[in-house]
C-alpha cells in the first residue's frame, strides 16, 4: 500500500511480531502511561507522557527524551533537539483489535506541521499475540528511515517484555 506526500508517492511499513502473551496485556502497553513508557522510547531514549486518553479520539502527549550520547548526536545532526513534545491522537480505538495513532508531526524544523499514521492490528492465536504495525512514511527518505529504526527498536524492548513468559 502506498500513501501520497507532497506530490510523490512513498510506499507504507509494514512490521510484524508475534508475542507470547495475552492481547489484554499487550493492548495494555499501547494504551496506559506506565505500558506506554516502558517501552515507545527504544534504546537510548525514553519517553514522559503528560497526557493519555485512550479512547478513540482520545489524545496523547508525550516527550520523545534522547538519552544517550549517540542519540542526542543523531537527532541534532537531523535537526532536532534532544527532546521533542509530540501529540497525537486515537483515531481508531477497538479494543484488543486494533488501534490507530496519528501523530502530528510539528517537531521538524522547516518543515510544514503534517499527519503520520501508525495502525496497529491485534491477532490472538493460542497463547500468543501476532501484532501488524503499518507505519506510513514521513516527509523523506531520511526521517522515513529514521523513524522505522527507532520503531524496531521500540520493538526490542517491547519483546524484552514478554522473554520468560
Amino acid at each position: 500500500m502506498s500513501t501520497r506526500k507532497g506530490g510523490t508517492i512513498r510506499s507504507q511499513t509494514v512490521i510484524e511480531r508475534t508475542y507470547r502473551t495475552r492481547v489484554e496485556e499487550l493492548w495494555e502497553l499501547w494504551t496506559t502511561k506506565e505500558g506506554f513508557e516502558s517501552w515507545w522510547g527504544g534504546e537510548g531514549s525514553r519517553v514522559k507522557v503528560h497526557t493519555m486518553e485512550a479512547r478513540e479520539g482520545g489524545k496523547l502527549h508525550y516527550d520523545m527524551i534522547a538519552v544517550a550520547p549517540a542519540g542526542i548526536v543523531a537527532r541534532n545532526q537531523m535537526g532536532l533537539a534532544p527532546s521533542s513534545s509530540v501529540r497525537a491522537r486515537f483515531t481508531e480505538f477497538r479494543p484488543y483489535q486494533r488501534l490507530i495513532l496519528t501523530h502530528v508531526i510539528d517537531f521538524v524544523p522547516g518543515v510544514k506541521p503534517y499527519e503520520q499514521m501508525i495502525a496497529v492490528d491485534f491477532f490472538p492465536v493460542g497463547d500468543t499475540v501476532r501484532m501488524v504495525t503499518t507505519i506510513e512514511p514521513m516527509h523523506n527518505e531520511e526521517f522515513t528511515q529514521t523513524s522505522i529504526r527507532v520503531f524496531s527498536s521500540q520493538l526490542k524492548m517491547l519483546e524484552g517484555r514478554f522473554q520468560g513468559q
